[in-house]
This record gives C-alpha cells, structure tokens and sequence, in this order.
C-alpha cells in the first residue's frame, strides 16, 4: 500500500481525531480503502469494521505503519489487524488472554480469543514467511500488563477490550497502563464502547461496561495534565440513516453502527487517540460509579463459580 495514497485523501490538517464512529467516516474512500485491504465488503455498515479501519487509519496518519516499526496489540481475538500491520512491514507483538481465562469469560465459545500464533493470519493478509518473521504471540492480562514490555514499541492498539476489564475504572486504568509500552513519542489508539443515551445512568461493574462522554472527557484531562497528547474529541453522532438505526437482539449486523445494549443503552463505538509526550502514568479513580452492594459481591460470586466449575470438572484420565 503505497504510502502517499493516503496523504493525498488526509492532509496533516485532517487526520483523525478522537471520534464516534459513523456512517459517513465509515463509507469515505479512506475507510473503504482499508475495509478492500482487510477483507470486507464496501457495503457492510459494522462498527467493528469502522474500529479496524480507524485504529489503521490513526495510525498510517502518523507514519507508524512502515517498515521496522514495532506495535503491541491487547486482546487481538481473531482480527486481522496483526496480520496486515505485518504486511506493511511492522514487527507486531500480538497478545491475548491466557486459553482457561478466556474461555471462562466465554470469550473461545464465541470465537473472540487467540490461543496461538496460527489463528491471526486465516484471511492471509500476511505471506506466511513475512508473518512468521515479524509477528510473535504471548498471553497477557490487561489488568497485569507484565513489566518487560515497557518502552519498546512505537505503537499499541486495542479494540474494543478495555470494557471487558471488569469496571469502567479498570477499563480507564489499563488505557493509562499501557502508555508503559511505548516509547517516548508512541501512540497508542484504543476502541471502545460509548454511551449514546445518557452521560449519567451507564452500565459499571459488569463483564461489559459502556463509557459516557464525561468518562472520556476525563481520561482526557487525566492525560493531558500528565503530559500527554490526546487528539480533541468529536462527540458527533453521525447525521446519515444508519447512523439513526439501532440494532435490537438478536443482533442483524447490517447496518450495526449503533446497538442496544442490557435493554436500555444505545451503544456505538468511540476511538481514542493517545502520544506519549510525558513521563507519569495517571491513576483512574476507584470507581467510577456508585457502587451497590448487588456490584461489590459480584466478583465473589463470579471467584465462587470459577472455583464450583473446577472442582467438579470430570478429572482426566491418562
């Protein structure tokens, strides 16, 4: 992919900022460009492949997709990001939760997780020899970033994970945590879900959590009075049709730009763009809502399941 397609369509004045994502950014010839190299079809109005062609697009703007380059993705599942920044040329640290965790978060049922190397390159974007060469695998948790990879990638990427971390407050941390990883000037670009309905009432504390405008703000803030560059947020929930339709369960994916989600939360997703321009890391408060009791015993409850499901698991027998 030649690297001046894509100044032409985004000069410096219009690169990409924090955003929600919408049908219009969606179906511009930049993100179209991006969803052909991955895959997609131009006529798939998904969210999930807006934060694809987002976390690529952020990227590509900063001159970090090229030869030599070395990125970290959190909570790769199956997408095919690994694969193509290796194609451009990266050196690409691909991770994900360890196989018996993940699979009790039901992440393995449902096809979202990561076991081996082997499982982020299905839609050969990659050459198999170029793959093998510039990509490596290795199970982290989000909320234990291990300390050997501190300063030593130019840039990072998550998409939407950081609202499976267990609380909003969790969630914020690991965004501020992983600025660890880079190196000075580094960018990191992260998804996740955001709040259409309200910037008040969300949901917290649970396996999915979905963050309001007033929690981005203040990550923002958090960054920024750290010494940290955070690209300005656009909170424009897109003017189109698709962006006015919103997916019910069961889920049609087409258009799926915008979603319902525990009953009461319209949901879409929001991109966030950081550079590591400081030196300290931001701690996120403690709770970012209110918690009731029903919310403080559920990780017990969740520790009491774990433990009743391994203890009367059919032992094997060699």
């Amino acid at each position: 992919m030649p690297s001046n397609r894509y100044e032409e369509d985004c000069p410096a004045d219009s690169r990409l900022g924090s955003c929600l994502c919408t049908q219009e950014q969606l179906e511009s010839p930049v993100f179209q460009r991006w969803a052909q190299r991955l895959g997609e079809s131009s006529e798939r109005l998904q969210r999930k492949i807006w934060e694809w062609c987002y976390i690529s697009q952020s990227l590509h703007e900063r001159q970090l997709l090229e030869p030599g380059r070395r990125g970290l993705g959190f909570a790769v599942g199956e997408e095919p990001l690994t694969a193509l920044f290796a194609s451009l040329g990266c050196e690409i640290t691909a991770t994900d939760l360890d196989t018996e965790a993940a699979a009790d978060a039901g992440w393995v049922k449902t096809g979202q997780h990561a076991s081996h190397l082997g499982m982020l390159n299905t839609r050969h974007l990659c050459t198999p020899k170029e793959f093998e060469q510039r990509v490596s695998f290795r199970h982290v948790d989000m909320n234990d970033i291990p300390s050997d990879l501190a300063n030593s990638f130019d840039f990072l990427w998550s998409s939407c994970s950081l609202e499976h971390l267990g609380s909003l407050s969790l969630g914020e941390q690991f965004v501020y945590n992983s600025l660890a990883c880079l190196k000075p000037g580094g960018v990191a670009v992260h998804t996740t879900e955001y709040n259409v309905t309200s910037n008040t009432d969300t949901a917290d504390h649970r396996s999915t959590v979905i963050y309001r405008r007033r929690d981005m703000e203040r990550i923002s803030q958090q960054l920024s009075e750290c010494g940290h560059s955070v690209e300005p947020f656009s909170f424009d929930t897109g003017r189109l049709p698709a962006d006015a339709i919103v997916d019910m369960p069961p889920y049609k994916f087409d258009p799926h730009l915008k979603l319902l989600l525990r009953d009461k939360y319209v949901c879409t997703s929001v991109g966030i763009i950081v550079r590591k321009t400081g030196e300290r890391i931001p701690v996120a408060p403690r709770s970012a809502t209110a918690m009731t009791l029903r919310a403080y015993c559920r990780p017990m409850a969740k520790w009491a399941s774990h433990r009743i499901k391994r203890l009367t698991r059919p032992k094997r027998v060699a």
